[in-house]
């Protein structure tokens, strides 16, 4: 129903920012949550944020403070900017969106914290 393609990874020194984007197209209808996760080698995918679709936002504690997320409904686009970061925020970052109760996943943007 949906596509996801994300953009704005890279790699950056700690206490640098970024932000990242998930571009939603075809069709938005009955689109629930839309979130951010992230997956560093070797560990499990965490939830980082997600906003609903009455822009209700929620964060994981180790973040809470340092990101936002956002989101342009002209654009049919979500953020996550991201400030203040460390070498532990380095993974995949993921963004999933829930439409009709079923999960669509973006392909995934790389960030890189250096010490």
């Amino acid at each position: 129903q949906v596509q996801l393609v994300e953009s704005g990874g890279g790699l950056v020194q700690a206490g640098g920012s970024l932000r990242l984007s998930c571009a939603v197209s075809g069709s938005t209808s009955h689109i629930n949550a839309i979130g951010w996760y992230r997956q560093a080698p070797g560990k499990q995918r965490e939830a980082v944020a997600d906003i609903s679709s009455g822009g209700t936002t929620s964060y994981a504690d180790f973040v809470k403070g340092r990101f936002t997320i956002s989101r342009n409904n002209a654009r049919n686009t979500v953020y996550l900017q991201m400030n203040s970061l460390k070498p532990e925020d380095t993974a995949v970052y993921y963004c999933r969106i829930n439409q009709s109760g079923r999960n669509y996943w973006a392909q995934g943007t790389q960030v890189t914290v250096s010490s």
